[in-house]
C-alpha cells in the first residue's frame, strides 16, 4: 500500500495558496492510487519547539546510554522522522517567508535532520539515510522568484531545500511553485489566478 506524507507549514489556512494546492495534490493522488494512505502533518497545529542544547546532547548520545529525560526531549523528532520513513512520497507546502521557508517548517526540518536516523557520517563522509522516496515541494511567493526574473537571487527556498533533503538521501524532487501571489490582495480573482496552478499540480499528482 503506498504512503504520501502532506505537510503544510501555512499559518493562512483557507486563505493559502501552498495549501490548496497540497490538498489539489492529495485528492488527485489518493484518485490514482486507490489502495493508499495518507498521513497528514500540519505544522502549524503542531507545537514544535526549538532545539536546545539537552537536545543536541541527546541526539549524539547512544540509544542506549540516553537517560530517561533525553528519550523524552527526542520523542516529537522521533515520530516526526517515523513519518518520513515510513511514507513512499511527501508532498509539502512551503509558502516563502523573508525569502526563505517558514519559522515552522525550519522548526520541523530541525527535528527530522538528526544524526544516524536520516544522515551518517559512520564512513566519514556524509551519507542520507532516506532513500528511495519521492518528494513534490509546492512553493508559493508573493513575488516572482523564478531563474532568469529580477530577484531569483534571493529565492533561498528551492536550493535550500533541494540540499537539504539531498543530504538526507531524497533527491528524487520536483518543484511546483506559484510567483506573484500578492496580486490576490489586490483584487485579482483568485480561481483565475490559480487555474493553471491547479491543473499542474493535479496532473503532476496522477502521475506521481
Amino acid at each position: 500500500m503506498p504512503k504520501l506524507l502532506h505537510v503544510d507549514s501555512s499559518p493562512l489556512y483557507g486563505h493559502s495558496v501552498s495549501r490548496e494546492l497540497t490538498s489539489t495534490f492529495v485528492e488527485h493522488w489518493k484518485a490514482a492510487h486507490p489502495d493508499s494512505d495518507v498521513v497528514e502533518r500540519d505544522l502549524n497545529a503542531t507545537v514544535i519547539p526549538p532545539l536546545t542544547a539537552e537536545w543536541v546532547a541527546a541526539a549524539f548520545t547512544p540509544e542506549i546510554a540516553r537517560t530517561p529525560e533525553q528519550t523524552a526531549a527526542l520523542s516529537l523528532s522521533d515520530t516526526l522522522i517515523a513519518e518520513l520513513q515510513e511514507a513512499d512520497e511527501y508532498v509539502i507546502g512551503v509558502p516563502m517567508h523573508n525569502f526563505s521557508v517558514s519559522s515552522a517548517l525550519k522548526l520541523w526540518i530541525d527535528q527530522i535532520t538528526r544524526v544516524d536516523k536520516t544522515f551518517s557520517y559512520a564512513t566519514g563522509t556524509p551519507r542520507g539515510l532516506i532513500s528511495g522516496k519521492k518528494a513534490t515541494f509546492v512553493i508559493a511567493s508573493g513575488a516572482f522568484y523564478d531563474a532568469g526574473t529580477q530577484f531569483a537571487s534571493y529565492n533561498f527556498v528551492e536550493p535550500y531545500l533541494r540540499a537539504l533533503f539531498g543530504f538526507m538521501g531524497v533527491t528524487e524532487v520536483v518543484f511546483l511553485t506559484v510567483g506573484g501571489t500578492t496580486a490576490l490582495n489586490h483584487g485579482q480573482d483568485r480561481a483565475a489566478f490559480l487555474e493553471s496552478h491547479i491543473k499542474a499540480v493535479a496532473e503532476h499528482a496522477k502521475a506521481a
